[in-house]
């Protein structure tokens, strides 16, 4: 399909429009990861409406030391993507077009949930977030906006401002996509050499672990349900010869909940520090998603297993959804 490339908002606004209005936000250097966005943005808003997709590198999210000049930028590259995908059009506005005057002298606020973990390791970050994708939602004026569940703190502080605010647009996040070999895509790996690359599968792999401790004590707990818990319980397992295996699963599930999840994500990224070259994980948490707070050992219900590292000179970020409470993990 064709895409047009648009400059302004203005320009944007003097489009005929019909049916939906999906916006897709990013700050260029397209991959597959935003292609799987546009996709979902083009299902989302039909035949009849129109895919937006926004590229700008926001200056105010980089803090200082930080990669705004070496960010990559792409933006012919990025307009193929974006039409293979689906969009419509691609807007591509200066600093100017978005900040007219200068940086703003008023912003959106991130609160306590923008000062934890992304935020404590970057401050001011989720206030320059805040901000641009205000703007950015003013300016497109879309009926849906999605968001990578990859910058989950990201996605969750947007559905909080949409909400506390009362933005007239529904907040969509699309999974993570990830490389065959786990890694998330994310356009700051292309940073990473071929051994950086081989240390930040920690990351992933971290996470994989921990999913899969959740998933053995989920399971664990299943089996203990499915006994009643009678003298009848012991006859039966001693029948069938597993009061030792009953036994072992009864204290791997008592000795686990969130914080055998932790450790077994932790062992993996400890090992990582270790390899050549190292990695330096900035922190690893299991919060709960309203709040991005840690959760405690009786916690029930959708929980986000994040983690942020640094390999080499490229820091990074991934997370996992986990269900607590019920069997199995979460996607």
């Amino acid at each position: 399909m064709t895409t047009i490339l648009l400059r302004t908002a203005a320009d944007l606004h003097a489009r005929a429009r019909t049916g939906r209005r999906a916006t897709v936000m990013t700050m260029g250097a397209l991959h597959e990861g935003h292609a799987t966005l546009i996709r979902a943005a083009r299902d989302l808003a039909g035949a009849g409406g129109e895919v937006v997709v926004t590229v700008f590198v926001n200056p105010l999210q980089f803090g200082e030391g930080e990669d705004l000049d070496r960010y990559p930028r792409t933006l012919d590259a990025d307009l193929e993507l974006a039409g293979r995908a689906g969009a419509d059009v691609v807007l591509a506005p200066s600093v100017d077009e978005v900040y007219p005057g200068g940086e703003p002298q008023v912003r959106i606020s991130a609160g306590p949930m923008g000062e934890r973990l992304e935020g404590a390791a970057r401050p001011g970050h989720f206030d320059g977030v805040l901000t641009v994708v205000a703007k950015l939602l003013h300016l497109t004026r879309p009926d849906i906006a999605l968001y990578g569940q990859k910058d989950a703190q990201q996605l969750a502080l947007i559905r909080r401002m949409v909400r506390d605010l009362n933005f007239g647009v529904d907040i969509v996040g699309v999974p993570t996509v990830r490389e065959p070999d786990g890694l998330a895509l994310s356009s700051r790996n292309r940073y990473l050499s071929a051994a950086e690359r081989r240390t930040a599968l920690a990351l992933s792999g971290a996470l994989f672990a921990g999913r899969d401790r959740h998933a053995a004590q989920e399971a664990l707990r299943a089996r203990a349900r499915e006994v009643p818990a009678t003298h009848a319980r012991v006859e039966a397992l001693n029948a069938l010869g597993e009061s030792r295996a009953a036994a072992d699963a009864h204290a791997v599930a008592t000795a686990g909940g969130p914080e055998a999840v932790r450790t077994a994500a932790r062992q993996v990224l400890d090992g990582a520090a270790r390899l050549t070259p190292p990695l330096t994980p900035d922190y690893l948490a299991l919060v709960d998603p309203s709040d991005f707070t840690e959760i405690g050992d009786d916690f029930t219900g959708e929980a986000v297993l994040v983690v942020a590292a640094r390999v080499g000179t490229t820091r990074l970020i991934d997370n996992l959804p986990l269900t607590f409470g019920t069997l199995g993990a979460a996607s």
